[in-house]
């Protein structure tokens, strides 16, 4: 189902989520909802979806990490390079983060909460097989604007077409949609931060399966 090549830096944390009703038929839950309001980070040390509020200290060195991985293929990691947990962080200190559908909800809670950025794709819009892989070239668009991110160098998930997510940007080609109800999610993890990677999968999967009556399974 999903294939990994050779990486020393990457933890291995994926899973698929098949949904009873498409994302337009289900409601984001009131827990997820404040997580995504302005300042929700700060607003509490209190565990949330399942989770503990990193340390500053500890969140500092899973951003370092993060931006490792990602530097390891040649990528450079600032600017609009950036992992996107640090854009969710941002976002979060000023306006809050806008809601989507429930998929990208949670995916964006679980990962400002965790400091891991996260990709999720829709399985009907994107083609087996599944390797993460760094890219050797290419760009995709990652937005209705048409706007390109390049690949070079990046470590990405591919499909049978060719990348199409990574810890930067997702391609909008194979992001969710209303009618969306399979989904295929990657948790762009450092193998030396991979025990707090597990506690947040487990977390991850147990809240799309209360929120959402989602069925989920844990890929190698």
């Amino acid at each position: 189902m999903l294939e990994y090549a050779p990486h020393p830096l990457l933890h291995r944390a994926a899973f698929t989520a098949r949904f009873p009703q498409p994302f337009e038929s289900l409601e984001t839950p009131p827990e997820v909802i404040d997580v995504l309001a302005p300042g929700a980070l700060e607003a509490t040390f209190e565990p949330r979806l399942g989770l503990d509020v990193l340390p500053e200290e500890d969140r500092e060195a899973l951003r370092q990490s993060a931006r490792n991985l990602l530097r390891h293929g040649g990528h450079k990691p600032t600017g609009r390079g950036k992992p996107s947990s640090e854009y969710l962080v941002r976002a979060s200190a000023g306006d809050g983060l806008p809601r989507i559908n429930l998929g990208v909800d949670c995916c964006n809670a679980i990962s400002l909460l965790s400091g891991l950025p996260i990709s999720v794709v829709d399985m009907d819009r994107a083609q087996a097989p599944f390797r993460v892989a760094v890219a050797e070239s290419g760009t995709y668009v990652f937005n209705e604007s048409g706007q390109e991110i390049r690949l070079t160098g990046l470590l990405c998930l591919n499909d049978a077409k060719g990348p199409c997510a990574n810890a930067v940007k997702d391609s909008h080609g194979t992001k969710t949609r209303p009618e969306t109800r399979r989904t295929l999610t990657v948790l762009w993890a450092p193998a030396d931060h991979a025990a707090h990677a597990e506690r947040v999968i487990e977390a991850y999967m147990s809240l799309l399966t209360e929120a959402g009556g989602a069925e989920v399974e844990r890929l190698g």
